[in-house]
């Protein structure tokens, strides 16, 4: 039996606040700010930005104008431009990356939504909020019940469709993202000594610019737009002919940038002003951040809820667009109802994520790949293996079978004339984006 209706995006701002919503994640708000200000602020963002442009949005384009073109999946894309061909492996290894990501993402979203309500543990008289956060992981069944709550908001907002799931709550959720970064920012800007973090944080200084900076810019600037998941296909699958793929990539790119580097000024003001050491990844979400709060005194506690709301609506953005990449295989391929799709494998990556949570506590003994815990070896699989990999073998399907041809006749359709695809386009997809994320799969797998 046919599927009559995939759904469509109702309008522009409905697409882009999803797929901008799909790209800003928690690494946006942990990784990203942290890592600007280790490898030289201003000069890092520069570095990053050129990256966007010449690597990231050409595949952005790429992945958009495919998903359009066929009106499928990530792997049926595939499957419908090149009949009896292997193609469609790639478009297999994004739905598994993303089936892989969202059952350990959806665990550290677990943690960032109950710290919505752990506020007053780590406000305590006399409590370490380094404690709270150890205590709080490795209990064998609380983050559990945390990542299953997640799940089930994920799997709500998938459930609903496109337009009435995905697109109307992006919509919302977007917007709110934003004015929550501001409110924090305005508090952050006016503590005393909030300078100092500024400055660590956007002073450009070219001596930190090694070339250890330059491949984390680039590599930045892949992972965090949702490339090489089948994310953009599934989602341009859904686009109209009258929508501007060119055009929509560089709002998308820039939204997803802007929000990176506003969160940056929501954290390092404040956690200069009260004298903290910025650390990395968990340790200055749920560790350091909180540890700021704590020394506001009663405000902090407004301010900890907002955060961590925040960091809650960051993660589910993206873990839609992850179940929705799976969700749509089985639509598609095996012509299961939406419901039945959502719910059968939101369960299924839930309890993929079980072992992921605890292996933080009651199973942190048991090690996988290269030493790691269950989670840290998933992350390499998907992260360090498969998202690479999925992105230059999608430049090498474009440039050298596909076709540029082809490729830039479908991205321009509905182009409204201010930014099309062309020779530049053609250039860096056949030869710069390829080359540049080869040299990051050779990175993050340690050739070098």
């Amino acid at each position: 039996m046919e599927i009559k209706e995939r759904g469509n995006w109702s309008s522009q701002f409905g697409f882009i606040a999803a797929a901008a919503g799909s790209a800003v994640g928690l690494g946006n708000i942990w990784r990203f700010p942290y890592i600007t200000g280790l490898y030289g602020g201003a000069a890092f963002v520069l570095v990053y930005l050129l990256f966007v442009v010449l690597v990231c949005i050409p595949i952005m384009n790429s992945e958009l104008l495919v998903g359009r073109k066929s009106g499928k999946n990530a792997l049926g894309a595939f499957k419908e431009l090149v009949p009896k061909s292997s193609w469609w492996i790639v478009g297999l290894m994004g739905i598994i990356a993303g089936f892989v990501i969202l059952s350990y993402y959806s665990v550290i979203a677990g943690w960032a939504t109950a710290y919505i309500f752990k506020s007053g543990a780590y406000m305590a008289a006399g409590a370490n909020p380094a404690d709270v956060f150890v205590g709080f992981i490795t209990s064998p069944v609380t983050p559990i019940i945390w990542h299953a709550i997640f799940m089930i908001m994920c799997i709500g907002v998938v459930s609903a469709g496109i337009e009435k799931g995905i697109e109307k709550y992006s919509k919302i959720l977007m917007p709110a993202l934003v004015v929550i970064l501001l409110v924090l920012i305005v508090r952050a800007l006016t503590l005393p000594g909030a300078g100092a973090g500024v400055s660590f944080y956007l002073k450009p200084d070219f001596g930190k610019l090694s070339a250890e900076g330059i491949l984390a810019a680039l590599g930045q600037a892949f992972f965090s737009l949702s490339l090489g998941m089948g994310c953009m296909i599934t989602y341009g699958s859904y686009l109209k002919k009258d929508q501007d793929i060119p055009a929509n990539s560089y709002w998308i790119a820039g939204t997803d940038t802007a929000i990176a580097l506003l969160a940056g000024l929501a954290i390092f003001p404040a956690v200069f002003a009260f004298g903290l050491e910025p650390g990395t990844g968990p340790a200055l979400t749920f560790i350091t951040v909180p540890a700021v709060f704590a020394s506001m005194g009663a405000i902090g506690h407004l301010f900890g809820i907002l955060f961590f709301f925040l960091l809650t609506i960051a993660a589910l953005t993206s873990a839609i667009s992850l179940l929705e990449v799976v969700c749509a295989y089985f639509i598609d391929e095996k012509k299961w109802n939406r419901k039945k799709a959502v719910w059968i494998m939101g369960f299924v990556i839930f309890l993929l994520g079980v072992p992921s949570s605890l292996g933080q506590g009651v199973w942190s003994s048991y090690k996988f790949i290269g030493g790691r815990d269950f989670l840290d070896s998933l992350d390499f699989i998907a992260s360090n293996v498969l998202l690479p990999l999925g992105g230059f073998l999608l430049c090498i399907f474009i440039g050298w079978y596909w076709g540029t041809g082809k490729a830039i006749e479908e991205g321009n359709i509905g182009a409204k004339g201010g930014i099309t695809l062309g020779g530049g386009y053609r250039f860096l997809i056949k030869y710069v984006a390829p080359v540049a994320i080869f040299i990051v799969f050779l990175k993050s797998i340690g050739v070098f």
